[in-house]
């Protein structure tokens, strides 16, 4: 396999797309070993096949907002690969949305679906549509819009998408009832609907607990615990809303959370009515976290910094792409942490990864910490294909089994011959073998 060949080919046909390139590589690196020892993935073309996706759509989406002025926003579906199930993965509306994005979401999609063990391909969706500062009308008539165009190419046996940032219970709400009226029928298409009308429990929460339970098992590799581990994290949306309740169940302490414009710091711990503030802060629809030091006195705002500062036994970036660099990576080894644990998708630059691997930290992917989301996408549309709802107790039982079998996955192809666990290798080793056999297994399509 010759990285740096397939890399150059790859940006002349992508140029630019800086996300898309930098997911591609990260798995890439890890993969030279198991190519070179299965030459059929070779002649197969695995490799340049899974690079790249089956299918991208783009589209526009035009909607009137309550003025009645006309805006229009781009719509995309990235169908990436489909070896081993329906193409499953979410919709991001948010400014930031572009092809780049969208295409590093689906490929890392590929493999954290791989993980779960369930039968799901990948895939993501989106637009550049900001729901922020939007009413409940502007964003049903742009959900409305958006899928007029989506609903042909999902559906439960083909695409299931779900929410991601910008997308909550409200819009799946939207979305779902624009393809219910358009396909006339009730159908497991989209996850994360609501409860009433079947949504899964705990889907809100599903993925910030699968990387607390993830994060549970690294530390017990080292014969550590999360009680009384302090722990940093970033973000104040679902996944950190879903870490924070669950790291309190565990008896950890968790001291920051933060937003676009800084981050709090707690040292009394973020638990109890703390962490329900966190829900009606993000209904606010103002994506900032500094009220949250209006309301409690004991956390103090840091003005356009990150969390990671804060000396922690734990970090968990839970935000978005690329927001802990090299400089964060630094400061968290020499404070003394013992684990990273990405819950957001691919939140550490390649820099940063490098830091925590050369000094040894504990350093889990997103693609195994967070795959609790779509893990729990997946029971919902079990679920749903069941015609019955599972209680809240096998629901959860069911994602700290999937997490667990995750992370004995990334312990049988990541250990090092130092005993050192590589979760990085052993999560795109894993997560790659599956794919390219089902590929193998389905000839050249």
């Amino acid at each position: 396999m010759n990285l740096e060949k397939i890399m150059n080919d790859l940006e002349k046909k992508h140029p630019g797309e800086s996300e898309y390139l930098q997911a591609v590589r990260e798995v890439l690196e890890s993969l030279e070993e198991v190519v070179n020892e299965n030459p059929q993935f070779e002649s197969a073309g695995i490799l340049d096949r899974i690079i790249e996706p089956d299918r991208i759509f783009t589209f526009k989406v035009p909607w009137v907002d309550d003025e009645g002025g006309v805006h229009v926003n781009i719509g995309y579906r990235v169908q990436y690969n489909n070896a081993i199930g329906p193409y499953k993965g979410g919709l991001r509306f948010h400014p930031s949305v572009n092809l780049s994005i969208l295409k590093f979401l689906g490929f890392e999609q590929v493999f954290k679906n791989s993980l779960t063990t369930l039968p799901m391909g990948g895939a993501k969706g989106g637009s550049d549509f900001d729901p922020k500062g939007k009413s409940d009308g502007e964003i049903m008539r742009f959900c409305q819009s958006f899928m007029m165009e989506l609903w042909n190419v999902i559906g439960p046996q083909t695409d299931v998408p779900a929410g991601d940032i910008g997308v909550g219970g409200r819009e799946i709400g939207y979305l779902y009832g624009t393809y219910k009226k358009l396909a006339r029928e009730n159908t497991g298409v989209l996850t994360g609907k609501g409860v009433n009308w079947g949504g899964s429990l705990i889907r809100p929460e599903a993925t910030g607990f699968g990387a607390v339970y993830f994060a549970k098992e690294m530390l017990a590799n080292q014969d550590e615990d999360i009680k009384g581990k302090v722990f940093a994290i970033s973000g104040f949306g679902n996944v950190a809303w879903g870490a924070v309740r669950k790291i309190n169940q565990l008896g950890g302490k968790v001291i920051t959370l933060s937003g676009p414009d800084g981050y709090v710091h707690d040292p009394e711990g973020i638990s109890g009515e703390k962490i329900e503030y966190m829900l009606e802060l993000r209904a606010s629809n103002q994506d900032i976290v500094k009220p949250f030091s209006y309301e409690f006195p004991s956390a103090q705002f840091h003005q356009g910094k990150r969390p990671w500062e804060v000396p922690c036994d734990v970090a968990m970036p839970c935000a978005t792409q690329n927001e802990l660099n090299r400089e964060d990576a630094e400061l968290l080894v020499k404070n003394g942490c013992k684990c990273v644990a990405e819950g957001a998708n691919m939140p550490s630059t390649p820099e940063a990864v490098e830091i925590f691997l050369e000094n040894k930290i504990l350093f889990g992917p997103g693609k195994a910490v967070n795959a609790g989301g779509v893990a729990t996408s997946g029971l919902e549309m079990s679920q749903n294909s069941m015609k019955l709802n599972w209680p809240e107790e096998e629901v959860d039982n069911r994602l700290h089994h999937i997490m667990q079998s995750i992370h004995e996955q990334c312990l049988k192809h990541g250990k090092e011959e130092d005993g050192y666990i590589n979760y990085v290798k052993g999560a795109n080793i894993a997560g790659f073998l599956k794919v390219a056999n089902a590929m193998l297994d389905h000839g050249v399509i």
